[in-house]
């Protein structure tokens, strides 16, 4: 069995085009794996808590003397933690806010990026002391921009601070470079031709990914299997 995360940071609910398309992708993967697990979490209707200095503290302090203080400070890290460490597949659906990430997204990334957790912290290794500790996932971003031209090679190219963001951000949550695959809904703002073919068009891609990545997924018959000869 298969488990999706789908986060979703757009303040907008009910005309958000980023929960459209990852409401789709969910929905097209379901069609094809029901047996699929999908865990939901709503960044924007249940924000992150910001970093703290009593979160710092808690997050530097060896676990076996932490105290009931720290561990709560950590309690909100500690499930969405274990929230991706069962994610196989993790589906965003983000707008891009100010060329970047919504808060409530960025938030999240500073809660489960972590030391003891997610990444060791280690100075033998010299000038690269951070490894990543989870590995195998996939990610799907699907956003929402108000303009156009953010891929690369395009008119606004080095004012895209989502998409490399994020890329930076993947291996710490265990998603190889090329296990990132992106689709974007632009000139939003314009409201013209142009933003309904876009729109038309990440219709299409979601959903060919969906049942793309569905497919590349081992099913529960062939585990079964695999378990029984191993």
């Amino acid at each position: 069995m298969t488990t999706i995360l789908h986060l979703d940071a757009s303040a907008r609910v009910t005309r958000s085009l980023s929960r459209h398309l990852s409401q789709r992708f969910v929905e097209t993967w379901r069609a094809h794996r029901r047996g699929d697990r999908v865990i939901r979490r709503d960044l924007a209707a249940d924000p992150p808590p910001h970093v703290s200095e009593a979160w710092i503290a808690a997050c530097f302090t060896p676990p076996q003397q932490r105290d009931a203080t720290m561990r709560a400070a950590l309690a909100w890290s500690d499930a969405a933690i274990a929230e991706l460490e069962q994610a196989d597949v993790i589906v965003i659906g983000t707008p891009m806010y100010n060329y970047g990430m919504p808060s409530a997204l960025k938030a999240w990334f500073d809660q489960v990026i972590r030391v003891g957790r997610t990444f060791s912290f280690d100075l033998a290794r010299g000038d690269r002391p951070i490894e990543p500790l989870m590995r195998g996932k996939t990610l799907v971003i699907l956003s929402a921009r108000g303009e156009f031209g953010f891929a690369p090679g395009g008119l606004r190219a080095a004012q895209n601070h989502l998409d490399p963001h994020l890329a930076t951000c993947a291996p710490y949550i265990g998603v190889a470079e090329e296990a990132i695959h992106t689709v974007a809904i632009e000139f939003q703002e314009f409201g013209d031709e142009r933003h309904a073919r876009s729109r038309s068009d990440a219709d299409a891609r979601v959903l060919a990914l969906a049942v793309e990545l569905a497919r590349l997924q081992p099913d529960v018959a062939t585990e079964l299997q695999a378990a029984m000869a191993s």
